[in-house]
């Protein structure tokens, strides 16, 4: 099975511009996504994806291999499906392509491969990964995406509300009374499916939320969902950075 890690890396971000290139541990953000997607042999290939000039050369100036997309992109997925449709162009075809945003510096190579591991199974089209949550305030934080799934590990719904409501309980005691999951945003995909995921127009639910798997719900797709117990900080503002540097400091400091 050939798999491709695509890195959508935006430069107008609004909460955070230039993040992709924001210094990390003296190494841009994308940089440490790059190294680390690279360094999983699972994956076949790897590459940038980007729309903006700045980050095109600061790619290339590590090595790393960079394309050049298009600015009118919705979201990432877009992104990643033109990259699959001009690489088959090109004659280079993958069964699955895994989207690792640019903004995630410490994705680990555990998540990257449970992820290709679900394709082991000729039903799954779309796969992503979940975390437990811990705190009554990461339950509550609409910047933190909720997932509940069936009893297979297919995901029923996603949203920036707590799942489920618990009816007749103070919503402090939620966390102790009811296992809740985080959608950890990485994504795989049969590049099929991509194709035609990248065709569909906007949902009601995905505008109502603004979250573009539910559109894919919505159109009926089946989304495999595993549990991960790997640690992630993403970087959407410089509170983050700041929060970044501190756990890459706490690891170094660990060797």
């Amino acid at each position: 099975m050939k798999v491709l890690a695509i890195i959508p890396a935006r430069y107008a971000s609004t909460r955070f511009p230039g993040k992709p290139l924001a210094l990390l541990g003296g190494k841009p953000v994308v940089q440490w996504v790059w190294e680390r997607v690279s360094a999983v042999p699972e994956l076949t290939d790897a590459v940038v994806a980007t729309d903006d000039e700045r980050i095109v050369r600061a790619v290339e100036a590590f090595g790393g291999r960079v394309m050049m997309t298009g600015s009118h992109h919705r979201s990432g997925t877009d992104r990643c499906g033109e990259v699959v449709e001009r690489l088959k162009e090109q004659g280079q075809t993958y069964n699955v392509a895994i989207n690792v945003q640019g903004d995630e510096p410490f994705v680990q190579a555990e998540q990257l491969r449970t992820l290709v591991g679900c394709f082991a199974d000729e039903k799954t089209s779309i796969a992503t990964l979940k975390t437990a949550i811990r705190s009554t305030e990461e339950l509550l934080s609409a910047n933190n995406v909720k997932v509940v799934c069936d009893r297979q590990g297919r995901a029923l719904y996603f949203s920036r509300q707590p799942l489920p409501h618990l009816r007749g309980v103070e919503q402090d005691r939620w966390i102790v009374s009811q296992p809740y999951y985080k959608h950890v945003g990485i994504y795989a995909f049969r590049t099929s499916t991509l194709a035609e995921l990248v065709r569909l127009p906007q949902s009601a639910l995905e505008r109502s939320e603004s979250l573009e798997q539910l559109r894919w719900l919505e159109n009926g797709y089946t989304i495999s969902v595993r549990e991960t117990l790997a640690a992630n900080i993403g970087i959407d503002t410089p509170e983050d950075m700041e929060a970044a540097e501190r756990y890459l400091n706490d690891i170094q400091n660990e060797k």
